[in-house]
Formats: C-alpha cells, structure tokens, sequence
C-alpha cells in the first residue's frame, strides 16, 4: 500500500518538492526502488530504525 499512497501524492505537489514516507513493510525498499526507475523521481535517502523504513522521495517531473 505504500506505494499507492506515494503515486497519490506525487501528483499532489511541486516539481523539486519532497516527501517523505514511512513503512513498516520489509519489502518496501525494494517495492520503493523499482518503482523510482519506472517513474524517473529520486529517491534522496532510505533508511531503516527499527521496523521503520523511511524514504525521503523528491519529485522531478
């Protein structure tokens, strides 16, 4: 569901704006990653504490 969620907002802001997530999945870095490649956004960081994961997404287009 992560995902869907940051498709959703995407499309909510600015070009050069950021968002960041948090997840609690454990494939969530990977389900992050692939869809950054097919949507051409940038991925600024990911990190992990805990059960946490959390990916700071920069919008690009």
């Amino acid at each position: 569901m992560p995902i869907v969620k940051i498709a959703k907002t995407i499309r909510t802001i600015e070009v050069s704006e950021q968002i960041e997530v948090l997840a609690t999945d454990p494939a969530f870095k990977a389900d992050v990653e692939a869809w950054i490649r097919k949507t051409g956004h940038l991925l600024i960081s990911y990190t992990e504490e805990g059960r946490n994961r959390i990916a700071i997404i920069e919008k690009t287009k």
